[in-house]
């Protein structure tokens, strides 16, 4: 099987935009999930709805793979799966070395989903020198100062940064001067690297802060209802029952 240091996706030769690329995973989820299922075709709505998108922009970038679809029956599941797969990259074998072996370093290193999606962890670096050849998910961690020897030798093509914030920028640089041009970085910092390395940045904290304004919001539209609600749904129970001054019951009470 090829490794990743010698071939790269071809998305970006083929002219698929940029947002393109950034839903193919969530169609391939999909899709994956179905195809536990034995589900054999979808159609283009019943998969849009299934990604969170809409139909005619699946279409439009499935349309960028050569992918079209039968009219009448949808979707060959299968040939998706491989198809999306196949542009993805995940076709090969992409060694990936994950730097700072804290909670969340390690949280990753035991998660089961990357060997099935094409991503081999090759090694797990640390700079504590306690934490040297400890055993986690079965891989010995490796002190920092073998960075770039292990890159180099195990044909490493993905950095994953886990560390603090203040080192997150040293461990970037001594990654793209051993040649990684892909960075995945969990740090609360935002890194600077030079043209041609690709990063992408996945912040918890800014993430909850959004569902937080969400949150705030969407308590803030339920106030809003409650007192727009008209003022005669507002009259105190005890005073509905009073009578005007022609024996009727006024519709709206004074103030």
């Amino acid at each position: 099987m090829a490794t990743g240091r010698n071939h790269r996706p071809a998305t970006r030769s083929r002219g698929i935009p940029e947002a393109t690329v950034a839903r193919l995973p969530l169609y391939l989820r999909a899709l994956t999930a179905l195809s536990e299922r034995s589900v054999p075709t979808v159609s283009s709505e019943e998969l849009a709805s299934a990604a969170g998108v809409n139909s005619a922009k699946l279409r439009k970038d499935f349309s960028y793979l050569g992918s079209y679809g039968t009219r009448g029956v949808g979707y060959d599941v299968e040939y998706l799966v491989y198809q999306i797969s196949r542009e993805l990259g995940l076709t090969q074998d992409w060694p990936v070395v994950i730097v700072g072996i804290g909670n969340l370093g390690a949280a990753l290193a035991n998660y089961g989903g990357f060997a099935s999606r094409g991503f081999r962890v090759a090694a797990l670096i640390d700079a504590d020198p306690s934490m040297t050849d400890k055993q986690v998910a079965g891989i010995s961690v490796r002190h920092v100062d073998e960075l770039e020897t292990i890159i180099h030798t195990n044909g490493v093509s993905i950095g994953v940064i886990t560390t603090p914030g203040g080192a997150a920028q040293q461990v970037c640089d001594r990654l793209v001067a051993a040649g990684i041009t892909s960075i995945l970085n969990f740090a609360p910092t935002v890194l600077q690297v030079p043209e041609g390395v690709d990063v992408r940045k996945v912040d918890l904290s800014i993430e909850l802060q959004i569902l937080a304004f969400h949150e705030q919001r969407k308590a803030a539209e339920d106030l809003s209802r409650e007192t727009a609600a008209p003022r005669e749904l507002r009259v105190p129970a005890e005073r509905r029952g009073e009578q005007g001054p022609d024996g009727d019951v006024p519709a709206v009470m004074p103030a």
